[in-house]
């Protein structure tokens, strides 16, 4: 027997709650996270409501797994329509919240109206409020934070907390969670912003016990030796995930002035190993993870230890991206992004996208309210973030839209300079050097996300090698022994990962910790820990299974938006030769791009004119009711 899921549903519009309860047949196709709450808007919501309306619903949700005494189980998913892409939206966020919400004996909150008044939902067990928010709107993260543990005078809360950016309807506002977690990327804080809802709040219950402690502890007891054998996790404790700007550029595939180039010069003083050396003052992590991979950064003056400190992708997008080297402007950037409530990648990416257009005379200073938007110059960082976040007249407004429809309104050639999918800036991976990220990031439901598939640096691994290993229990792939690659056994091994992230995104597992490769446990043991956790005897083709009916869910949402094939792009800089190590090139073409995307639908089972899901695509997963 699967158990029942135990839904929260909060409406705002009469400050009325109650419980419904999901049978354990039905959960068990859609058990918690990104597929639970897939299927909760598909159910109850019209795709095509306005994402910043009141009929937009928000379905936050955990996992039957979540909440457990080890590593990389605490996450939590929230789904919505996106005011970013206009899509299908998802989210999530680690820390302590998840498994706080998950002992409160809830597997998801709904959430639907408009509050008439600023106001947090507090919950402790049986006891759901909707309490007044007002002296907390317009609060900065941090302020509301120390705000909100006075207002229910107990620190024993976890909170996740809109800034300015969600009030101002930010499209790429965060949610922040312990002021430096975020629901990050679709601009969540913004759909949250929208209803009046400050906060969610939770209070501290003893955490969740497994059915089977004993075969638990096989999974825990040896966690050092997993993690001194694993010199990627290793690496990852000491400099989190800061270490990928040194393995980028040390493979010449480092984005760099808005991806026209892959190394940038005196990359090595952004590098996580300077980070660690100069500023770190400790290393968080979430809730019973051994790995700590969260930074916490302190520059008098600059970054306060408060608001965390800045992980790889905000290195990139604010260092070389922008051609920045100086550090601490970086982790200031992050700061603000963070006390504002403010997605870094899109926020640095878009920055990035009016450097390359004020380098090529499409901004000048008279567009930019004087500001030398060039790259290197990290001092605008911080006047640029303040006008966004207001989005003040003139520049400040024009980035707040992010580039993608920015760079509608401005027009003069700037979308040729775009790095974008769906109206989602792309993080900080080449596509050059990991060729399968070329097609992900375009079929991928909800915009470019480097977390959504394993990376294809894996498939060069030796075969005695777990990051070889691993993904060939999910199927059987070729080598490859060469950078700029792209062919069948890429586009298979996008999609068969890609199923197994969308899995781990429904199960509210972290890829650092669950993923098929470079990671601290494989896909076996993921199977024990459904067996011990919840006593739920799985195999790996049912949970791939979850994992593909996840993404068809969104693909179908999507398609009731008139989402199709054309959408399906990448931008003209995905083509640009990168020159690396040694003089070698690397380069994709158009033609490879579109004949992959072909074998991408044939393999997920997708009309290639319309790249939206078959009728017997749909039979096969269960979907006929969508």
């Amino acid at each position: 027997m699967f158990k029942d899921a135990r839904l929260l549903y909060v409406d705002l519009n009469d400050r009325t709650k109650r419980i419904k309860t999901l049978d354990g047949e039905t959960y068990r196709k859609y058990p918690g996270g990104s597929a639970l709450g897939m299927y909760i808007l598909l159910k109850e919501m019209d795709p095509k409501v306005d994402p910043l309306s009141p009929e937009n619903t928000m379905v936050f949700s955990t996992s039957p797994l979540t909440g457990f005494p080890i590593s990389g189980n605490s996450r939590m998913n929230l789904a919505a329509r996106s005011p970013l892409t206009g899509a299908a939206g998802d989210s999530q966020v680690g820390g302590s919240l998840p498994a706080a919400f998950a002992a409160n004996g809830y597997d998801a909150l709904i959430v639907k109206g408009k509050a008439d008044t600023p106001v947090y939902i507090y919950i402790d067990g049986d006891k759901v409020e909707i309490r007044d928010a007002s002296a907390m709107w317009g609060k900065i993260t941090g302020d509301a934070d120390l705000m909100l543990e006075e207002d229910i005078n107990d620190k024993k809360i976890e909170s996740a907390i809109i800034g300015p950016a969600g009030e101002t309807l930010l499209p790429y506002a965060n949610i922040m969670h312990q002021r430096s977690r975020a629901f990050g990327r679709n601009g969540m804080g913004a759909v949250m912003g929208s209803k009046n809802l400050k906060a969610l709040v939770v209070h501290k219950q003893p955490p969740r016990k497994p059915v089977d402690p004993e075969g638990m502890k096989t999974l825990t007891l040896n966690v050092k030796e997993r993690m001194h054998n694993n010199p990627t996790i290793e690496a990852t404790t000491q400099d989190g995930s800061g270490g990928c700007v040194e393995a980028h550029a040390g493979e010449g595939f480092l984005p760099s002035y808005n991806f026209d180039k892959g190394i940038m010069d005196d990359w090595e003083s952004t590098a996580g190993y300077t980070l660690t050396k100069k500023y770190l003052k400790q290393r968080e992590t979430c809730f019973g993870c051994a790995i700590r991979c969260k930074r916490v950064v302190d520059i008098p003056g600059v970054a306060d230890p408060f608001y965390g400190g800045p992980e790889y992708e905000t290195m990139a997008t604010f260092g070389s991206y922008c051609g920045q080297t100086d550090l601490a402007k970086i982790c200031h950037a992050n700061q603000l992004c963070n006390m504002y409530g403010i997605d870094t990648i899109t926020c640095g990416a878009t920055i990035a996208w009016a450097m390359d257009c004020f380098e090529k005379g499409i901004l000048t200073t008279e567009d930019t309210d004087g500001l030398e938007v060039k790259y290197g110059n990290g001092d605008v960082f911080g006047p640029l973030i303040e006008k966004i976040v207001k989005k003040e007249p003139g520049i400040g407004a024009l980035l707040a839209k992010g580039s993608v429809k920015a760079a509608e309104e401005l027009g003069r050639g700037s979308q040729e300079l775009l790095v974008a999918t769906k109206g989602q800036e792309w993080p900080g991976h080449m596509v050059q050097f990991k060729p399968n990220l070329v097609i992900h990031y375009a079929v991928n439901p909800y915009g470019a996300d480097h977390q959504s598939v394993e990376h294809d640096p894996a498939l060069m691994a030796p075969e005695d090698d777990q990051n070889w290993i691993w993904p060939n229990m999910l199927d059987t792939f070729e080598k490859c022994d060469s950078y700029g690659v792209l062919d069948d056994n890429k586009v298979k091994f996008s999609w068969v990962t890609q199923k197994f992230y969308a899995m781990m995104d429904t199960l509210c597992l972290c890829q650092f910790a669950w993923g098929p490769a470079w990671q601290l446990y494989g896909p076996q043991e993921l199977i024990e820990y459904c067996k011990y956790a919840v006593g739920w005897e799985v195999t790996l083709e049912e949970l791939q299974e979850i994992g593909e009916r996840r993404i068809n869910m969104m693909r179908l949402f999507n398609e009731k938006l008139g989402f199709s094939r054309s959408d399906d792009t990448v931008p003209k800089k995905a083509f640009l030769p990168i020159e690396y190590s040694e003089g070698e090139v690397a380069q994709l073409t158009e033609e490879g791009f579109q004949m992959g995307l072909d074998t991408y639908y044939e393999l997920a089972g997708w009309d290639k004119e319309t790249g939206n899901p078959k009728p017997e695509t749909k039979k096969g997963l269960d979907l006929e009711w969508v």
